[in-house]
């Protein structure tokens, strides 16, 4: 035994004392009740811009109305510029692109053969007064008894390519099918007033030859003007002329006989 108890004392031997515990206890003073610690108090009264990890910080108080709230986006001015409702819509006629104004100063630099073209509106591509007129022109071809809607949209269709073809090997700076239907639709207008002479009376006699020579001369000097203001080919309105001429010559070839 007693050299089991020997063998304990050795075992748990270490270099702690009761003095080092003294130094890290905390000393208890009876007259101010109060526990004195080795910590230094924070004052968390003090606001250092940041929140503690776990916590929320403080929200500020809501300044609107209630069921009304404060709009997070506003429209910027293209955005802005149609609105949801239909009053705010641009026109149909607007998205179609089918501008009155535009075909009524056409129309009239047809009708005015030595009044200046504009280029800028000339080189649009407006295919609604064109439809017009070739219906117009087959109608008036059909009160003469004359069913030829199938061979007026077959002779433009080719006479469109044909000019087409002609116009961008000529021109420095080239033009688009739908330029070239434009304007040969549009100055296919003297050829609806052909059609209706028709009507009146027979244009197989001399007078039917001069009034088909007129209105051919008419639409050709028309669409050569037109197709050099839009191009800017000077000094070439007689070699545009020439093949716009035999164009519309088939259309008076229709027309009278």
């Amino acid at each position: 035994m007693a050299g089991f108890d020997n063998l304990n004392t050795d075992f748990y031997q270490s270099s702690y004392s009761v003095d080092d515990q003294n130094q890290g206890s905390y000393a208890y003073n009876e007259g101010e009740g109060q526990a004195k610690t080795p910590y230094v108090q924070y004052d968390y009264s003090q606001n250092m811009g940041y929140a503690a990890p776990g916590m929320m910080p403080p929200q500020q108080p809501y300044s609107g109305q209630i069921f009304q709230p404060t709009p997070a986006f506003t429209p910027t001015a293209a955005q802005s510029m149609y609105g949801s409702s239909f009053d705010d819509e641009p026109p149909l006629l607007e998205e179609l692109g089918i501008n009155f104004d535009h075909i009524w100063q056409k129309t009239l630099t047809v009708l005015h053969p030595m009044k200046v073209a504009d280029g800028s509106i000339m080189n649009e591509t407006d295919l609604a007064g064109p439809m017009v007129f070739c219906l117009a022109f087959g109608a008036t071809l059909l009160l003469t008894g004359k069913i030829q809607f199938g061979y007026v949209y077959g002779i433009s269709a080719i006479g469109c390519m044909a000019m087409y073809c002609l116009l961008n090997l000529m021109s420095m700076t080239g033009v688009s099918f739908g330029c070239v239907a434009s304007v040969l639709g549009y100055c296919l207008l003297p050829m609806i007033l052909l059609s209706s002479f028709g009507v009146l009376f027979s244009l197989q006699g001399l007078m039917g030859i001069i009034i088909s020579a007129a209105i051919i001369g008419w639409c050709s000097q028309s669409a050569s003007k037109i197709f050099i203001s839009a191009l800017a080919m000077d000094g070439q309105q007689l070699l545009v002329a020439y093949p716009c001429a035999l164009l519309y010559g088939v259309f008076a070839l229709i027309s009278v006989f």
